[in-house]
């Protein structure tokens, strides 16, 4: 295979010709720049076996590569820089923590709201452990000042988690014009003068009309 042969048969890859007979195993070479090759030089051996033409291709290009950053100094300058900006930024990217998914919420705080009241979800929430009420903080986007995800206090989660709901159910009731299951203020009376029951008012000209008749304008009968 041409190209091949030649990349892992170097003198900085084998040494002597025992070495190229028999190269290390894959993982087990001396960390240093001169491992490194031995430990790309047994890659692409491991790589021609099963696929010899990508293994082909892939030293043609580290071949290509690296003459050329032999014979021209400010390419070889240029890669360099761009490979360690890789690496450090593989490197950054590696150690940032990942966000953890928390599972779903046991019991939905509203639905139980809604149909049990305020009374009914506190009973409830008295039955989750500290991570149960975290999952329903963050699951319902509780914690809008990013502090109720740090507490400990299981009496602060749960009362959080209420405030939370009532002043969803507040909101939502102030758009309905009528109060939430946990409310204590009572409806707004329903005004009644604002219009005229049309039974009513055929009542009432009907009286008038009969009073008229008997001679009494007003509708009211004898005194």
């Amino acid at each position: 295979m041409t190209g091949n042969s030649e990349l892992v048969k170097t003198e900085s890859s084998f040494p002597n010709e025992a070495d190229a007979e028999n190269p290390m195993p894959i993982g087990n070479e001396p960390q240093s720049p001169a491992g490194d090759i031995v430990r790309a030089g047994n890659a692409l051996l491991a790589l021609s076996m099963a696929n010899p033409s990508l293994a082909e291709r892939i030293s043609r290009v580290v071949e290509v590569v690296a003459l050329e950053a032999t014979r021209t100094s400010r390419f070889s300058r240029a890669l360099d820089m761009a490979l360690s900006e890789a690496s450090a930024a593989a490197s950054t990217e590696s150690r940032k923590p990942r966000p953890s998914r928390r599972a779903r919420g046991v019991i939905d705080p509203f639905s139980t709201y809604s149909d049990s009241g305020k009374q009914g979800l506190q009973a409830q929430l008295e039955k989750l452990d500290l991570d149960q009420l975290r999952d329903i903080v963050a699951e319902h986007g509780m914690d809008h000042d990013r502090l109720a995800m740090k507490w400990k206090d299981l009496t602060r989660l749960r009362e959080r988690i209420v405030e939370r709901v009532e002043a969803r159910a507040a909101k939502g009731s102030a758009f309905r014009g009528r109060p939430g299951p946990g409310s204590t203020h009572p409806a707004p009376a329903r005004a009644q003068d604002d219009r005229i029951d049309p039974l009513r008012e055929a009542g009432a000209l009907q009286g008038v009309d009969s009073g008229a008749q008997g001679g009494d304008p007003l509708g009211q009968g004898p005194a």
